[in-house]
């Protein structure tokens, strides 16, 4: 083609010099010259043209622009054919410059286009990896995503594609004209064949051009396929590694999407709003209440059916404050109750300081500090000896608890109840603090602990009538109060001359006489202007045995005194342990020896899976220790210094508390009264805290008070009985926002958890899994629903 070109150059320059019958027979020499090449270029524009066709398919297959290459060439090609109907005649000198230039950019515009569509190969294999692994969690919003971004890609690629073609088509129309030019110059002599040879020349040209084109795009082109498919082919490797390394990920990949609409969460509409506890606020049930003269009204009543609605927040709620600083001090829009500081604030238990609610440590019985009110105590009996005899006390009526939080400076760890009433929010305000309490009351029911347990029992106006009813409510004091434990009470009637108070103490010493407790000392506090009555239970049944008339009567045989769950009152004395080897009959160890070494009447028990007891304690201690030092504290990335409320929801011997020891947080050890052995005796010889709970039930704590919830193996047993999706709504009630669920379960029970978390919003923080068991570890978010469901029953 390159004669061709400059023979018409050359013809130009020779038309002054040359007649017309010369021009035209060296024109039709040159265009038989051209039929003949043309005849020879037809087959490999075939075959060139197949080749691009499969690299189309292939590109198009894998969403790459590099197959616009064979679309550009296509529309040359229609380019060429239509340009035969332009008339535009330019000086040839012009169109030899203008192809040149036309043709050197083409081929920057088509390296700049490879270039792109290798970068756009690469992005979207990048992209697509980056999809897999999206959609093993969320396999919905990463196909929207890649659906979106899909779409601008697109968009840029026939953008490049129109900018190459009308360069294209731009070489086609000076093609095109310069041969017009050749044409009109032969003074229009030329035969309709000949004008068909011209057509056929044109296009010759076009199709040399676009050859050429395509040999020097047809590596590039080919290694832009070879990318693609080493690109599959890697994502292909990598999938099956990953498939390998994270077996049974595919199974819950496909089941992502189902499980995010499988779940409809809702916020419940209830009277107690963000504060709302099922089975303490379930009006429905309370406005039945035949009488309300011994707390009916507040002791737990749960609805027929377990919630699966989820608590709202307060308006504004925020992280607690750290321990210690919390004990002095919280956000006061996570407890935005105000009554107690207008009510108590003289007496220095709660005050509003502008953004926080503040705690001086007052009480209505130490208004200058709870630490003095601790040190007049242990000064009034050595014998009590903090930390060390007494470890594990019981705080009746606790208010906000400032008693048992500032024990913690003398290693005592207090087990503080109170009921939820008019005293707003006393509880919630003890929990926000730090500070273990639970929402109970003394009324009809035994408190959720075994017998023989609380080494101290402290009542400070606790504003419970004791002596009335044959002393019912004492004598449950009695049940749970460790043989040779004291009772401490301070009130009105201990050091106030008032007939009623006159009345109330005359009638306590005769009921504590009957009782055969010893009052070991009376003695005043000069700087809170109040006086404390220190009691001792008796360690034998010497005195039981001795007593003229029995009354209050021993309890029956048949009764048990460890049965704590929803059993009622009776006012009845049970006999302590008189054997040398039964739980009672010995104190504990002084604290800390007494958390490590198995109690001395364990050896009594009967094997447990092949092991005597105290070997089975000895192992779980162990084995706690390891997973504590080994997983929980170094492999799972929770902030410990900004826990300090745990909840084990399974605790067994309470190995799990005991390993956290060493760290500033406190544990409340639950043991559930039917899935398990009644090993919470264990717990509390141990100077650790718990209670019995039936987890099908609310528990009888605040919404947002634990910072971890640990359960070991529960959920698969509670599932058989329970509403699973009931009780992960309990655990996202009690929980608080960032707090963190750590659950060890078999691999199906896992899964459905980890289901329902990720439909909470919840992250996956942790999971771990052999031989079909496995550890999860979830942390709560803020999400909230915005759907409600209202329950009848907490409408009051």
């Amino acid at each position: 083609m390159a004669m061709g070109k400059y023979s018409r150059v050359d013809g130009k320059k020779s038309l002054n010099c040359c007649s017309t019958t010369s021009l035209v027979v060296f024109v039709a020499f040159c265009l038989v010259g051209v039929w003949m090449l043309m005849s020879s270029a037809v087959p490999i524009q075939t075959s060139l043209s197949t080749e691009e066709n499969l690299a189309d398919k292939s590109s198009k297959q894998y969403e790459d622009s590099s197959g616009g290459l064979s679309e550009s060439v296509s529309r040359e090609d229609d380019n060429g054919s239509d340009s035969q109907s332009e008339t535009n005649i330019e000086n040839t000198q012009n169109v030899s410059q203008d192809e040149s230039v036309s043709t050197s950019e083409e081929k920057q515009e088509e390296v700049v286009s490879k270039e792109v569509s290798e970068e756009k190969v690469e992005s979207e294999s990048e992209n697509g990896d980056e999809g897999n692994q999206q959609e093993k969690f969320v396999k919905e919003s990463s196909d929207e995503k890649n659906e979106t971004e899909e779409e601008p890609k697109t968009e840029k690629e026939n953008d490049g594609d129109a900018k190459i073609n009308d360069q294209e088509a731009s070489s086609g129309d000076e093609q095109s004209n310069s041969a017009a030019e050749s044409t009109d110059q032969a003074g229009d002599k030329t035969s309709e064949n000949e004008q068909t040879e011209s057509e056929g020349e044109k296009k010759s040209e076009g199709d040399e051009s676009a050859d050429e084109k395509k040999q020097e795009d047809e590596v590039p082109s080919q290694t832009d396929e070879e990318k693609v498919e080493n690109n599959q082919d890697k994502n292909s490797e990598e999938s099956d590694t990953s498939n390998n390394m994270e077996s049974g990920k595919e199974t819950q990949k496909s089941s992502i999407s189902k499980t995010q609409s499988e779940y409809s969460w809702k916020l419940c509409n209830v009277t107690a709003g963000p504060d709302y506890i099922p089975c303490l606020d379930n009006w429905k049930t309370i406005r039945k209440l035949p009488s309300t003269m011994h707390y009916e009204h507040r002791e737990r009543h749960c609805p027929e059916e377990a919630s699966t609605c989820l608590v709202s927040l307060p308006e504004g709620y925020r992280r607690p404050i750290k321990w210690p600083t919390s004990r002095e001090k919280i956000w006061y829009h996570n407890v935005p109750h105000t009554k107690l500081a207008v009510v108590k604030g003289h007496q220095n238990w709660v005050k509003v300081t502008g953004e926080y609610l503040t705690f001086p440590g007052g009480g209505t019985q130490f208004k200058n500090g709870a630490l003095h009110y601790i040190d007049f105590i242990q000064k009034s009996l050595p014998d009590i000896a903090w930390g060390k005899r007494s470890r594990v006390i019981l705080d009746v009526g606790c208010g906000v608890a400032s008693f048992g939080g500032f024990l913690f400076d003398r290693d005592v760890l207090a087990m503080s109840f109170a009921p939820k009433d008019e005293h707003e929010a006393q509880v919630q305000f003890a929990l926000e603090r730090g500070i273990p309490a639970i929402s109970a009351v003394m009324g009809t029911t035994r408190l959720p602990y075994p017998s023989s347990v609380f080494d101290v029992i402290h009542c400070a106006r606790c504003r419970v009538p004791w002596h009335v009813e044959g002393g019912k409510l004492l004598l449950e004091l009695n049940r749970v109060l460790r043989p040779g434990g004291y009772f401490v009470w301070s009130a009105t009637p201990v050091y106030q001359k008032l007939p009623e108070d006159v009345g109330i103490w005359k009638a306590m010493s005769k009921l504590t006489k009957s009782m055969c407790w010893d009052l070991v000392v009376v003695r005043n506090d000069k700087l809170n202007q109040v006086a404390a009555a220190i009691y001792r239970k008796p360690s034998t049944n010497e005195c039981y045995n001795e007593r003229a008339e029995n009354e209050p009567p021993l309890c029956s045989e048949s009764d048990d005194p460890n049965a704590a769950w929803k059993v009622p009152l009776e006012a009845c004395i049970h006999k302590v342990a008189e054997d040398a080897s039964d739980r009672g009959s010995q104190w504990p160890p002084q604290w800390p020896s007494r958390l490590e070494k198995p109690p001395y009447w364990l050896k009594s028990q009967l094997d447990v899976n092949g092991k005597s007891a105290p070997e089975d304690f000895i192992s779980d201690y162990k084995h706690w220790k390891n997973v504590v030092s080994k997983t929980y504290l170094t492999g799972m990335g929770i902030d410990w210094s900004s826990v300090r409320n745990v909840l084990d929801m399974r605790a067994v011997y309470g190995g799990f508390a005991a390993a956290l020891k060493d760290l500033n947080v406190w544990v409340m050890n639950v043991v559930p009264h039917i899935d398990s052995r009644d090993t919470l005796a264990i717990i509390f010889e141990r100077g650790l805290i718990g209670m019995y709970h039936d987890w099908c039930e609310s528990f009888s704590t605040y919404p947002r008070t634990y910072d971890v919830v640990h359960a070991d193996h529960l959920f698969s047993v509670l599932k058989k009985r329970c509403n699973l999706v009931a009780l992960i709504a309990e655990v996202d009630r009690i929980l608080r926002p960032e707090g963190k669920l750590i659950v060890w379960d078999d691999a199906e029970t896992l899964n459905d958890i980890e289901s329902m978390a990720k439909s909470l919003h919840w992250d996956i923080r942790f999971t771990y899994s052999k031989d079909n068991m496995g550890l999860l570890c979830i942390q709560k978010t803020f999400w909230r629903p915005t759907e409600q469901e209202t329950i009848l029953s907490a409408i009051a």
